[in-house]
């Protein structure tokens, strides 16, 4: 197949506003929107700025939005657009813009820091450790997160509602509380942190009424929705209001 030239619609402005601006570009077989992109600050609009790295979605950077839709700039091949369709880029929507299609995602890194790390069984050392090949698997999956941060953009709570972001920490981090609570070797619950509750009271898991819009658009495919939140709601809700586990709570109490 040829080169032809697609029409680009792209979000140029910084924090006190912008709008879209129009731009005819040339595509090659085999390219991907980043590679647009790239042709564009080379021919056209070389102060249009935006964040990129490894070009392998592997590191997250070039996340934005893509006729609405949030993804990886370098992982959206050309070929899924019609030649005579207009391809708009924007910026993630749920953070605020620092300049074109680059915008200030810090609140992600300070939800991240509210998230109490792996507590290591005491008496055991380093090599020591031993687990299940099945548990390695099932928290394996959440590892595989490169942080894009799409989970975080397209998640209604955070997109919509400016106010929840003080108390939700979105998929991305309450599927770490949920990998943390998981994992067989952690012994957060011997120094009094209750990963269940922290992720309810402090993290904001209540507000999240799993649409699966998170799982749709992580490119790694993480089941984020099915393997990690709702089994964190599932033990949270017992953990809150199942009588039996309440009881067995209460006597463990007893005896300390």
């Amino acid at each position: 197949m040829s080169a032809y030239e697609a029409h680009f619609r792209v979000w140029r402005g910084d924090q006190d506003g912008g709008g879209l601006k129009d731009f005819h570009v040339e595509v090659n077989d085999g390219e991907v929107v980043l590679d647009i992109v790239h042709r564009l600050q080379a021919t056209q609009a070389p102060d249009l700025a935006v964040r990129w790295n490894c070009k392998a979605g592997k590191c997250g950077s070039c996340s934005a939005e893509i006729n609405g839709r949030p993804r990886l700039l370098c992982m959206t091949r050309m070929s899924v657009f019609e030649r005579n369709e207009t391809i708009t880029i924007t910026p993630l929507r749920a953070f605020p813009v620092v300049r074109d299609l680059v915008t200030d995602v810090s609140f992600n890194y300070a939800k991240a820091r509210e998230v109490p790390s792996f507590v290591p069984p005491e008496g055991l050392g380093p090599g020591e450790y031993r687990m299940w090949q099945e548990d390695v698997n099932r928290s394996q999956e959440f590892r595989k997160c490169i942080e894009c941060f799409l989970c975080q953009d397209t998640c209604h709570v955070v997109r919509d509602f400016e106010e929840n972001k003080e108390a939700f920490a979105g998929p991305r981090f309450l599927m770490r509380v949920a990998e943390l609570d998981m994992h067989p070797l952690d012994a957060a619950a011997d120094t009094g942190l209750d990963r269940k509750s922290t992720a309810q009271e402090e993290h904001g898991l209540g507000y999240c009424n799993i649409t699966k819009c998170c799982t749709e658009v992580c490119p790694e495919q993480i089941k984020i929705t099915d393997n990690a939140l709702i089994p964190l709601k599932e033990r949270a809700a017992d953990r809150k209001y199942d009588p039996l586990v309440w009881l067995g709570n209460k006597i463990r109490r007893r005896g300390q």
